[in-house]
């Protein structure tokens, strides 16, 4: 009978290793893709003295900017598109390099966030599954939109007045003694929105589907890394669709906001960690509103 037990163990066990290593496998091979293909198309783009050159305090301001920006989208669940255009704006990079720089990169940071969120068991598999085939949907269909239909900047005030009614809500849920968890219904349809948002206002997967998922009361270490880990395949989808559409300009400022990226997520993922539920849910809400209330007063 024991014998049994173990050939049982012995046949299950690989096909448990194999099923928990796609959550790594699957991302390093769509980067490596992705950096091999970039490579190839533009690397007329690149030449040594160019490459050598491009270290210079530019390339460290760009960089500084990527580690920031992905330090606060890694341990706060949002915040990386907005926080580094923001930056890259005020620098005085023009807004189309800076657009197509914060896609190109993001493709490459979400999945370095996703596989260190995946490292510090920060991941709820299932609510990933819950949320990965409607917000990549919904991003697609966000990017196709924007391209030939619809202007993206007539939508901004109304997404940002909703994204300063949720930090309310999850700042009064925070200095409640008690948080009383509520079952999130309609995962689907909560991803396809933020999936289709963030292509079409330039942000918004994070502050939409985090803040309504914190709001409900759902645990902030668990929530973020899903929603990071989630947000990798979202970010690829709109990041082809915008490469497809608009190419790709300003190398020095995509490698500087990679690299600060990359560097930067583990750390992040390992903060997750050490953060205390209730200062995190209050920074998530004073940064929604910080940053909304900065997308209003553009509007306005």
């Amino acid at each position: 009978m024991e014998n049994e037990l173990k050939l049982n163990n012995a046949a299950i066990k690989p096909n448990t290793l194999s099923k928990g290593s796609l959550w790594v496998v699957i991302p390093v091979v769509l980067l490596v893709g992705l950096l091999v293909t970039l490579i190839y198309n533009h690397h007329a783009d690149f030449t040594w003295n160019g490459f050598v050159n491009g270290f210079n305090e530019e390339f460290l301001v760009f960089f500084a900017i990527g580690v920031f920006a992905q330090l606060v989208d890694g341990t706060l669940g949002m915040g990386y598109g907005a926080t580094s255009t923001s930056f890259l704006l005020a620098y005085g990079v023009p807004p189309v390099v800076s657009s197509t720089a914060v896609h190109v990169s993001e493709m490459f940071t979400t999945g370095a966030s996703a596989l260190s969120h995946h490292r510090f068991g920060n991941i709820n598999k299932k609510l990933v599954k819950h949320l990965l085939i409607p917000g990549v949907l919904g991003s697609i269909t966000g990017a196709y939109l924007l391209a030939d239909v619809i202007n993206g900047d007539v939508i901004k005030p109304f997404i940002a007045i909703y994204m300063i009614i949720l930090a309310v809500i999850i700042i009064r849920k925070a200095l409640k003694k008690n948080i009383e968890k509520k079952k999130t219904k309609k995962l689907g349809i909560l991803a396809t929105f933020g999936g289709f948002m963030d292509s079409v206002g330039g942000g918004g997967w994070g502050p939409i589907v985090t803040s309504t998922l914190l709001g409900r009361g759902r645990n902030p270490k668990y929530t973020i890394g899903s929603v990071n880990a989630a947000e990798f395949a979202i970010s690829f989808a709109s990041g082809i669709t915008f490469m497809l559409f608009g190419g790709i300009h300003g190398w020095q400022v995509i490698i500087g906001l990679i690299l600060g990226g990359v560097i930067s997520a583990p750390l992040a993922a390992y903060l997750v960690n050490k953060i205390k539920r209730k200062p995190m849910m209050v920074a998530v809400g004073i940064l929604i509103i910080l940053l909304s209330l900065k997308t209003l007063s553009k509007l306005l």
